[in-house]
């Protein structure tokens, strides 16, 4: 399955004096989607870490539709749309309680070796598992 789901709700410390979450706080839904995708494949990111494997962003592009407001129970939608030699690419939105469409984005994420810090073949195990979505 190329989609997974998760649902966060917004802190009060993610937005400011009206209420509002603050844009770069919409990154790390995005983050925690990711990670999540992972899981749901079987993947921990962090044993990733541990095999000496990062995954960083390089490129982000966000757009911004409709506020999410304090206390909102958001769904991030997180799913893969490409892969190629050391890159990842993925879709992603957020949804609020009522279903609208809050905020779109569009990621590409390179593998690297923590050791060396350059872009690495991605693993085995992921190959087999993006594999079976493309």
């Amino acid at each position: 399955m190329k989609d997974h789901q998760i649902q966060v709700r917004v802190r009060y410390s993610e937005t400011d004096q009206m209420g509002v979450v603050y844009h770069g706080n919409y990154i790390p839904y995005f983050e925690m989607g990711r990670v999540e995708w992972l899981r749901n494949k079987g993947v921990s990111y962090k044993s990733m870490e541990e095999e000496g494997i990062g995954l960083p962003i390089v490129s982000m592009n966000i757009n911004y539709k409709k506020s999410a407001r304090y206390d909102e129970l958001l769904t991030v939608h997180t799913a893969f749309k490409s892969q190629s030699s050391v890159k990842i690419e993925f879709d992603c939105k957020i949804y609020n309680e009522l279903n609208e469409l809050l905020t779109t984005a569009e990621f590409i994420l390179v593998f690297v070796s923590l050791k060396t810090g350059r872009p690495i073949a991605p693993p085995n195990y992921i190959l087999e598992l993006l594999k079976d979505m493309e």
